[in-house]
């Protein structure tokens, strides 16, 4: 495992064009590397299962928070995309070049958090990279990171700047991710998708529970909106999406208007409990602890019978959110898992 270097020291250039040493660029006498206008893009290559705390490390230091790119072989000619487990994800994160004295500070006490978690051995994680990024080239260079990907038999997900031959049965999300979550890349988003695909092969987003009609379908914590225009797609009725951040709600709105469901998905700011059950469905690709502390609200949404997906789970946390879900009235049914990511359904019973 290479060693960790204070990155006023050793933190290098990449070799890609473009790409600059900030360590150096904040200490240069050129006033112009760092200042308004100017971005930090931090990045680490790590295991998949090294994701989640090396993202933790990152959004300790950059406001926005951060991306994954997960590994992945490219199909279709180079106009699809596979994820390969196998493969280093990447993890990126960014500072404000505003204020200089900050951004290399911020790099030196990450390049030591993850020195200390490289001390350990236990997943392969890279050293940290970093290069500049202007705000006059940030829409082309966040946008290389996303590419066309295919989730289970019928889903696929298009960024709306990338090309995609469309197959007959083809369901395809075309999105817009901006800033917000839930691109589809992560493992918690794709076992939610997968789910959401065997619920509507067997009836149950055209259907409902009891009621008759297609379902009724509340999307907590909706991030970009991925899951609930993914439901919609997939033949359910009513679609709330509701999350905490603001910045969510907008790009759920935003990809609702793109994916031609404006009409049928409605986006607030909010939590639970919504005011506006009960539902057939409940969307939850949250994190376990939230889970968790939420598995009485959670149910509180439900129609007897009705079901809820839950995602964002850790495998050792597993345990903790099934036994939660249990004495909230919540019957385990089904478990999809993705190396060490769960997902759940469940049943209210």
């Amino acid at each position: 495992m290479p060693s960790a270097r204070r990155a006023g020291v050793g933190a290098r250039a990449r070799a890609d064009a473009g790409t600059a040493d900030v360590s150096g660029a904040a200490r240069s006498t050129d006033p112009t590397a760092l200042g308004p206008g100017v971005w930090v893009e931090l990045s680490v290559a790590a295991d998949i299962e090294a994701v989640e705390v090396v993202s933790e490390i990152l959004t300790r230091f950059a406001p926005g928070g951060t991306s994954v790119e997960p590994g992945f072989g490219l199909t279709d000619e180079g106009l699809g995309a596979v994820v390969d487990v196998t493969r280093p994800a990447i993890v990126r994160a960014y500072l404000p070049g505003i204020d200089p004295a900050g951004v290399e500070a911020a790099i030196a006490e990450a390049t030591t958090a993850l020195g200390h978690l490289q001390a350990f051995g236990l997943r392969p994680i890279g050293e940290l990279q970093t290069r500049l990024v202007r705000e006059d080239d940030w829409a082309e260079a966040w946008k290389s990171h996303f590419p066309v990907l295919r989730v289970g038999r019928r889903l696929v997900i298009r960024p709306t700047w990338r090309r995609h031959r469309r197959r007959p049965e083809d369901v395809v999300l075309s999105l817009d991710p901006g800033m917000a979550f839930g691109t589809g890349l992560h493992p918690t988003t794709r076992l939610c998708l997968a789910a959401l695909e065997t619920l509507a092969d067997e009836g149950l987003l055209a259907h409902g529970t009891a009621r008759g009609g297609a379902a009724r379908v509340i999307d907590v914590g909706c991030g970009s909106g991925i899951l609930a225009i993914a439901a919609g797609k997939l033949g359910t009725g009513v679609l709330l999406g509701v999350d905490t951040d603001p910045i969510a709600v907008e790009a759920t709105a935003a990809n609702a208007r793109l994916n031609g469901l404006a009409r049928r998905i409605r986006v607030r700011r909010g939590s639970l409990p919504s005011g506006e059950g009960p539902f057939d469905l409940v969307l939850a690709n949250l994190i376990a602890s939230l889970l968790v502390q939420l598995a009485g609200p959670l149910r509180d949404e439900l129609v007897p019978g009705g079901r809820i997906l839950a995602s964002g789970i850790f495998r050792d946390r597993e345990g903790d959110v099934r036994s939660a879900f249990e004495a909230a009235g919540l019957r385990l049914a089904r478990r999809w898992a993705e190396e060490d990511w769960v997902a759940l359904e469940a049943i209210a019973v």
